[in-house]
């Protein structure tokens, strides 16, 4: 058996953040919004922005550009909602988005061991070359949250 007879079409979302593009499996997408007010809290994780509400849910809003890009983007055309796991439960994430969203069916390469964790896999797209994101590892979970804000208090209290 061949390699590309073991591939198989999947449905991605091909997003724009800066001037590159990446993917997310259409399978945690819940659906696409225009940006909207964030409601910013005084204690949060460095990589939650703030909330937004959404269809009566309070949505974290996840600016992932700097791990992504190297730098934080301040422009948004949308939000796009996705599906985040957080162990047995699984809840909404927002995503701010500067580009137009694509819906494209494309066999996915996963990754390997060497890729970065954020890394699902790779598509191959109008010639380029695209990582498919891993939402659950790039996006901060409340196992994460706490470990963060336990080594932000510790200097604190050594003060």
């Amino acid at each position: 058996m061949t390699v590309s007879t073991e591939l198989e079409l999947q449905s991605f979302v091909l997003l724009r953040l800066g001037e590159r593009r990446f993917a997310i499996s259409a399978k945690e997408i819940a659906e696409l919004v225009a940006p909207s007010r964030v409601f910013r809290f005084p204690h949060r994780t460095p990589k939650l922005e703030g909330v937004i509400l959404r269809r009566g849910r309070i949505v974290p809003v996840c600016d992932v550009s700097e791990m992504l890009l190297g730098k934080r983007l301040t422009s948004r055309r949308f939000y796009l909602i996705v599906v985040r796991n957080y162990e047995a439960h699984k809840e909404w994430v927002a995503i701010p988005v500067t580009g137009e969203c694509e819906l494209i069916n494309a066999e996915m390469t996963a990754a390997v061991e060497s890729d970065a964790p954020h890394v699902a896999g790779w598509l191959s797209h109008d010639g380029d070359v695209i990582e498919v994101l891993n939402i659950d590892t790039l996006t901060p979970g409340p196992e994460r949250a706490l470990a963060e804000a336990a080594g932000r208090q510790r200097p604190e209290a050594q003060s």
